[in-house]
């Protein structure tokens, strides 16, 4: 690949994360965290550890936020506003496959009982639980070492149901104007913080930025 095209798919990704943040300014921001204020070599300030060793790291002059290679297990952040709906989260996440293992990932809304939106390579599947839960799935080519970002939204409809919706794509690539993923519900889950999630279980690291909380029109 020449350096013109290089530069023509960075331009696009710096394209995207802008987006995000201009979206951020013209909605009602619940939350925003790019790391760029965070120390680096330091647990995030202002959100819980669920578990894991995550700390900030940055590479290229860019901030983000790491969770390292091992322990092979699941952990996860808390953030932003204890809610049950009515709240759409946006991430960007890296990982990276190692021979025939991959990492999982996803961002989640109403806490750690709530729904989480999941990229499984190893499936080629985004999927969507409830709790431990998975409730639906649809199809994702994922690629390993380049950025994705996840939107997951949770509303109520005008009927008292409950609609959850989520997508997924690699950073370089438009948005999907539709949702991949969508379900509805009649129980509303516990009001709980929205989530960001990693398992690495191809013993690399996994990196998160860009988090954005906003409040569903």
């Amino acid at each position: 690949m020449n350096k013109a095209v290089l530069a023509s798919v960075a331009m696009v990704g710096v394209g995207l994360v802008m987006a995000l943040r201009v979206q951020a300014a013209e909605t009602k921001t619940a939350y925003q965290n790019d790391f760029s204020a965070a120390k680096v070599d330091a647990e995030p300030e202002g959100m819980l550890v669920y578990n894991g060793a995550f700390t900030v790291k940055e590479e290229a002059g860019n901030k983000f936020l790491e969770l390292p290679g091992a322990p092979l297990e699941s952990y996860g952040v808390l953030f932003g506003p204890n809610e049950a709906a009515g709240l759409s989260i946006a991430a960007r996440i890296q990982g990276s496959a190692k021979g025939r293992r991959f990492p999982t990932f996803g961002v989640g809304v109403a806490g750690v009982g709530g729904y989480k939106l999941q990229v499984s390579p190893a499936k080629k599947l985004l999927e969507l639980f409830r709790g431990e839960e998975v409730v639906t799935n649809a199809p994702l080519a994922w690629e390993s070492g380049s950025w994705t970002f996840l939107r997951l939204q949770s509303r109520k409809t005008a009927d008292g149901q409950f609609q959850v919706e989520g997508k997924a794509w690699k950073q370089g690539e438009p948005e999907p104007k539709e949702w991949q993923i969508s379900r509805t519900d009649k129980a509303e889950v516990p009001p709980g913080p929205q989530s960001i999630w990693g398992m690495p279980y191809a013993g690399t690291p996994i990196r998160f930025d860009d988090l954005l909380v906003t409040r569903v029109p």
